[in-house]
């Protein structure tokens, strides 16, 4: 039985997109109200067809750069292109979905005085010089590069964030999301774990770029949200930003190795130019997650692609 006096009213923003769906499933089931917004840019009504039914569910289309007037009790801020082919087709619209979003939804918090909560990246650290990275690093990122609407678009985000929190006390949390990856991913994202699993369950050759010798940290969507979960429940003060991420480190050809060995695929892999401004590294330090939130990742790269890998076969073994 609902207990009304415990119950949150949730909103989502981004809510059917990859992780927002993760996210809206994992709140309903905690006994929240959930209120998914997403304009369906790259979110899917598909994501969260699962629970259109559940009583406690709502879902509203609607853009994050435009103004929202809604009664509910917490935000997540998660809208937002987060892959670069996505991000990449209108970058003046992914920059003001996140300055304007992260504007119109602190706004909102601040007049119903809610927590907010802030889906950051690891993009706000560019093409690092310091190694694995830590929150108090600043960075190194390009600011007129073709990827700079999302890593400066989420930067300036943060910035609002704490400002907000400075000038208006406003309780938030920040969470800094590195590569991540589950069930629900969309199949043409040009992430390159959705990538290397389409190639090889068509039997395409998968595509690396440069020498493949670049690495990536790769977080299950389960633990990532269970991360979510926890930092938006520490104390008010309490700001992050926090990294959230799988320390385990992977090369970009042993993911396609790996991707080829999992489905018996007689793939092979083929190498083209390395795109600009993409970074030769990327693991986070995950010491304040561990710390603050008793947080670490629990689920192992193999283990979390055969989940993967069982959506994507399912997902393009439909019919047209």
């Amino acid at each position: 039985m609902k207990n009304y006096e415990t119950t949150k009213r949730v909103l989502v923003t981004g809510g059917a997109g990859f992780l927002g769906s993760h996210l809206c499933e994992r709140l309903l089931k905690e006994g929240n109200e959930v209120v998914c917004l997403d304009n369906l840019f790259t979110g899917s009504k598909r994501n969260i067809a699962h629970l259109r039914d559940h009583s406690g569910f709502e879902f509203i289309r609607h853009d994050v750069t435009f103004p929202l007037y809604i009664e509910v009790d917490e935000i997540y801020n998660l809208a937002c292109p987060a892959s670069p082919v996505h991000y990449q087709h209108d970058p003046v619209q992914t920059t003001k979905t996140s300055v304007h979003g992260a504007i119109n939804m602190l706004g909102l918090a601040k007049r119903l005085n809610a927590r907010i909560f802030q889906a950051s990246t690891s993009e706000v650290y560019g093409d690092p010089a310091v190694h694995p990275q830590t929150e108090s690093y600043w960075g190194n990122v390009n600011p007129i590069g073709i990827r700079s609407c999302y890593d400066e678009g989420k930067r300036c985000a943060e910035t609002l964030f704490f400002d907000y929190f400075r000038q208006h006390d406003l309780d938030i949390k920040v969470a800094r999301i590195f590569n991540t990856y589950g069930p629900r991913m969309h199949p043409n994202d040009g992430r390159v774990v959705s990538n290397f699993i389409v190639q090889a369950l068509k039997g395409e050759s998968i595509t690396i770029y440069g020498d493949g010798q670049q690495t990536r940290s790769f977080c299950y969507a389960d633990d990532l949200i269970e991360g979510f979960i926890r930092l938006m429940n520490t104390e008010k003060g309490f700001t992050g930003p926090v990294n959230l991420g799988n320390p385990g480190e992977f090369t970009i050809r042993q993911l396609a190795e790996i991707v080829i060995e999992l489905t018996g695929s007689k793939s092979n892999i083929v190498q083209r130019p390395l795109p600009s401004d993409d970074p030769l590294q990327r693991r986070p330090d995950i010491s304040l997650a561990q710390s603050k939130l008793q947080w670490t990742p629990t689920i192992a790269l193999k283990d979390g692609l055969v989940k993967t890998i069982a959506y994507f076969d399912s997902l393009l073994r439909e019919p047209a």
